[in-house]
């Protein structure tokens, strides 16, 4: 399922990054990885700001919608 759909504190785990390459690689430098960890921590009208590799990340709901968790 797409990040949109995950709860809101709760850890999931990256299954796939979709898109084009030039997103993808654009992702995989935020720290979106295949494997990697991300938590929501607040979402507003689809735009998430999430819990990546120690870092907070405010990501617009376009890119959500192209990782899988």
């Amino acid at each position: 399922m797409p990040l949109t759909m995950a709860k809101t504190g709760e850890a999931n785990l990256i299954k796939k990054v979709g898109g084009k390459e030039e997103t993808r690689r654009f992702l995989e430098n935020l720290g979106f990885v295949t494997g990697g960890l991300v938590t929501v921590i607040s979402e507003i009208r689809g735009n998430m700001i999430v819990n990546v590799k120690d870092s907070r990340i405010a990501i617009g709901k376009d890119m959500a919608i192209k990782i899988m968790i």
